[in-house]
């Protein structure tokens, strides 16, 4: 993934956690608007969500900011 979608996963999470506390979860949708503008990107996402970490649909945004932040 791109330095611009990392960065933008980390602020959602650091968001969704200072609104909602550190048991809050989302799902990749999360960082994409709700029309599907950039569907390369919404699905180079949702491969490294899916395929490659085999998250579940919702997951703690503690956890997900952690993992981006160390490059996984």
């Amino acid at each position: 993934m791109n330095k611009e979608i990392r960065q933008k996963i980390i602020t959602v999470c650091k968001e969704k956690i200072e609104k909602k506390g550190e048991n809050v979860g989302l799902s990749f949708y999360a960082f994409f608007k709700n029309k599907n503008d950039n569907p390369k990107l919404l699905m180079e996402v949702a491969e490294w969500w899916i395929k490659k970490h085999k998250l579940d649909h919702f997951e703690k945004a503690v956890t997900i900011k952690k993992m981006i932040e160390n490059k996984l």
